[in-house]
């Protein structure tokens, strides 16, 4: 009979404004308010009383009885908690320093640096989260659980170099093929416990669906499946607010929840904290895993937050606004995931799921990160020593975007910053670069946009898209060094 290692994920985003304006007045102790949405206020109270209060009491009683469960809270819930729900801190205080219960470790932010090029940021932000469980709880997390289960080879390096014991992800089909994801494996020689997808989303997705032909789910019922499955290991893993706010009181949630870990102990089944687990089994092979992996979505990649050209805009461009932030606190909270998840645009299933997430629409989450990103590079720039070439490269609103367009109107194509322009010219089409230069578009918008005359002056000969390039290119190489 397998051992079972439960975790849950504890996360609240700093939502952006839905109604950002820029207000050069407003100084650097102003930009929570500026940048930051009223709204996470209201849903953190409303979280809390549906999910995090009746849901943290009630396994505060089962960790007594002897239950095991492991939890991750982001930095960015910790910090609302302490502004706005200091009881409820309070509360989880007790599940941390419980001796039943194991503290996780995952980035700060709650953020998608672990897929950033230069990997600097995902092991500070790891240790601002490792930091923070110290000086709250006294406790530095044993495993890692990075955010959204987003993994690959090269996270699993970074998270062993970082010291960790373990690191949770997804126990995706084509990762593991006629495996079971009931054992421990190692991924570039670090250990990694897979979760169980299928067995989490009967909780997580299943739980209140009247159509699922195993509805209702009773903790019986659960128990049993996981006591007659076969393995080492089996891995849950939830977020917590499927507890009350995914799933209401009325739907019978916190019953289960309340009546699973005595279920489970009838059956003999054992609840262990990913540590034990660790030391307990020892791995049975290795997975290889080059292309990003997640647990979101149907796709189980990186798509839900990188599948698309905005997403891939804002994701580069955060990236390069690092050249530029004075202030990292603040550009730190513009590197989490929640941010990029608004933007998806998927349908079905998938996109139900990112439309009850979301606080807005996908175009505009896009339009408000940008002008949010913009305006942050532009207040960074001001203290900056070279701040010409700054001017230059910087991350651009939607306003001042260059939007490619053919005599026919719009061809789907727009640049955010002098390197998106760049790249954009590989690929659109040889008509609409002809038709700007005619019209004298790339001209005005470099030299009024992005203040470069010298710049403008030389691409007023370009003929083509090869001498566009070179002479772009050239020049935002230059520019570059000034900044490295």
């Amino acid at each position: 009979m397998p051992d079972v290692c439960i975790g849950f994920e504890v996360h609240q985003p700093f939502r952006l404004n839905r109604h950002f304006a820029p207000d050069p007045k407003k100084k650097k102790k102003d930009l929570p308010d500026l940048y930051f949405d009223e709204l996470n206020k209201e849903v953190l109270g409303r979280v809390s009383e549906k999910c995090y209060l009746p849901a943290t009491r009630t396994i505060l009683e089962k960790l007594d009885d002897g239950f095991h469960c492991a939890f991750s809270f982001s930095g960015t819930l910790i910090e609302q908690l302490e502004k706005w729900q200091p009881d409820m801190l309070a509360l989880f205080d007790q599940v941390a320093r419980h001796r039943n219960s194991e503290l996780l470790g995952q980035t700060y932010y709650h953020s998608i640096a672990g897929c950033f090029g230069d990997k600097a940021e995902f092991h500070e932000q790891a240790g601002l989260h490792s930091d923070l469980m110290y000086d709250l709880f006294k406790i530095r997390p044993n495993v890692f659980e990075n955010t959204e289960f987003t993994f690959n080879n090269q996270i699993a390096t970074q998270v062993k170099q970082m010291g960790y014991a373990g690191i949770f992800t997804e126990g995706v089909n084509h990762i593991l093929g006629w495996r079971s994801p009931h054992h421990i494996y190692t991924c570039s020689d670090m250990p990694v416990l897979l979760r169980d997808f299928q067995l989490s989303d009967d909780i997580a997705f299943r739980f209140a669906n009247t159509g699922w032909d195993k509805y209702p789910l009773t903790a019986d019922t659960y128990a049993g499946w996981l006591a007659g499955s076969s393995g080492d290991l089996i891995t849950l893993f939830l977020d917590y607010e499927t507890f009350g706010e995914h799933f209401w009181k009325e739907t019978g949630i916190f019953n289960f929840l309340s009546y699973l870990p005595e279920e489970l102990e009838r059956r003999g089944v054992k609840t262990v904290l990913p540590s034990a687990a660790l030391q307990d089994h020892a791995p049975v092979g290795t997975i290889d895993v080059g292309n990003t992996i997640s647990w979101a979505d149907i796709e189980k990649d990186a798509s839900a937050w990188m599948g698309n050209e905005r997403q891939h805009t804002a994701y580069s461009a955060v990236q390069k606004a690092k050249h530029f932030a004075k202030d990292k606190d603040t550009w730190r909270y513009l590197t989490t995931s929640d941010h990029f998840y608004y933007m998806a645009s998927k349908y079905g299933t998938c996109g139900e799921v990112h439309n009850y997430f979301s606080h807005h629409e996908a175009n505009d989450a896009f339009r408000t990160y940008m002008a949010i990103l913009a305006d942050f590079e532009k207040r960074n720039i001001r203290v900056l020593k070279n701040r010409s070439s700054t001017k230059t490269l910087r991350t651009l609103t939607p306003e001042e975007a260059f939007n490619f367009s053919s005599p026919g109107g719009y061809v789907g194509y727009s640049a955010y910053s002098l390197d998106q322009f760049c790249d954009l010219l590989r690929v659109v089409p040889s008509d609409s670069i002809a038709y700007h230069q005619e019209r004298g578009d790339i001209v005005k918008w470099i030299e009024h946009t992005l203040d470069d005359k010298k710049l403008a002056e030389s691409v007023k000969t370009g003929a083509d898209r090869q001498e566009l390039l070179s002479l772009i290119n050239e020049r935002r190489e230059v520019l570059w060094s000034h900044l490295n």
